[in-house]
C-alpha cells in the first residue's frame, strides 16, 4: 500500500503546503504513535516532496528521490545515538550533545538542496525506534531549541517518538505535532466490542455510562487491555474506509488518542470500570 493511501490525511497535508508554498508546515514535526517506522517513511516522504526535481510523486526516479530512498541523501540526515556521530564521539546510547552541536554547524554554510534532519532512536537490529528523555536528553535537545524555533531557510527538523511526552516540552512547543496511527496489524479484530460499540460516534450522550458499563463487563471475561484494543481496531477498521471524509477521519484519530491514554491508564492499575467511564466520556459527544 502506498504511503498516501495508508496516510493520506498527513500526505495531502504535506502535498498541499508545499504546492501553495507554505514552507512554514515544514520547520519543525514532531510524529508521534507506535508505528515508528511508518513515522521514518512519512519523514522521507517530506524529504522527497521537498526536493524531488520533477513533478512529486512516490515513485518518482530523479536523481534526488533516489538518493533519499537509498539513504545517500547529502542534506537528508538521520541524527539517532547510532547516526550521524564522528569518530571521536563515545556516547552509545544517547544523541550527543556533540550529534547536535554538528546539526548547527553544518547549517552555517549554504546548500542547493532542502535540508531534513530525522531525529529518532534505532535498535540493535536497526529498527526505527522513538525519542524519549532517556535517549535524547535535555542537555542535547536544549542545544537545538533556537534552531528549531527559527530554522534557516530551507531546513526542516522532524522528532520520531511514540508518546509526544516523552520528549521534552520545549521541543513540543517548537514542532507542530501529528499523530500517526498504527495500521500493522492486517486482521482487524473487533468482534468481541461490536454488539456493544459499533457506530459508538452516533451514540447518545446521555447513554454514556451504560456503554462504560458494557464495556467493563466485557472486560470481566476478557481483560480490559483486549477490550481497548478491540476498540483501537474498530476505529482503525473506520480510518481505512473513511479516508475521504478528512473532518471523520481527524474525529477518529483523536478518538485513538484517548485509547492510547486508557491503555496506559488500564498497565498502570487504574480501576478499568473509571477507565472506561472516562474514555466514553471524551469520545461520545
Amino acid at each position: 500500500m502506498q504511503l498516501s493511501d495508508k496516510y493520506s490525511f498527513l500526505t495531502n497535508y504535506f502535498l498541499k503546503a508545499k504546492n501553495t508554498n507554505n514552507y512554514s508546515a515544514f520547520q519543525s514535526i514532531l510524529f508521534y504513535g507506535s508505528d515508528l517506522q511508518s513515522q521514518y517513511d512519512l519523514a522521507l516522504y517530506i524529504a522527497k516532496l521537498l526536493n524531488c526535481e520533477k513533478n512529486f510523486d512516490e515513485y518518482c526516479n530523479c536523481q534526488n528521490c533516489r538518493w533519499i530512498d537509498s539513504h545517500e541523501h547529502p542534506a537528508v540526515v538521520t541524527v539517532s545515538k547510532v547516526d550521524y556521530k564522528t569518530d571521536d564521539d563515545t556516547s552509545k546510547t544517547v544523541i550527543s550533545l556533540k550529534q547536535t552541536q554538528m546539526v548547527k554547524s553544518s547549517l552555517t554554510t549554504t546548500s542547493d538542496y532542502h535540508r531534513v534532519f530525522i531525529f529518532c532512536d534505532k535498535g540493535n537490529d536497526g529498527e526505527i525506534l522513538g525519542l524519549n528523555q532517556i535517549n535524547f536528553q535535555e542537555e542535547s535537545a536544549n542545544a537545538l531549541l533556537k534552531i528549531i524555533e527559527e530554522p534557516p531557510r530551507n531546513t526542516t527538523f522532524i522528532f520520531l517518538t511514540r508518546d509526544k511526552n516523552d520528549v521534552l516540552q520545549t521541543i513540543q512547543s517548537r514542532c507542530m505535532a501529528f499523530f500517526v496511527p498504527s495500521f500493522e496489524l492486517e486482521n482487524y479484530d473487533y468482534d468481541l466490542i461490536l454488539d456493544v460499540f459499533q457506530d459508538y460516534f452516533t451514540f447518545e450522550r446521555q447513554n454514556v455510562f451504560d456503554i462504560a458499563g458494557d464495556l467493563f463487563e466485557l472486560s470481566k471475561e476478557n481483560t480490559p487491555l483486549k477490550i481497548l484494543e478491540s476498540i483501537q481496531n474498530y476505529i482503525l477498521c473506520l480510518i481505512k474506509k473513511n479516508n475521504d471524509n478528512k473532518q471523520f477521519v481527524y474525529k477518529l484519530i483523536e478518538d485513538l488518542k484517548q485509547i492510547e491514554t486508557a491503555k496506559k491508564q488500564v498497565q498502570l492499575n487504574i480501576n478499568p470500570q473509571n477507565v472506561f467511564e472516562d474514555l466514553c466520556l471524551k469520545i461520545i459527544k
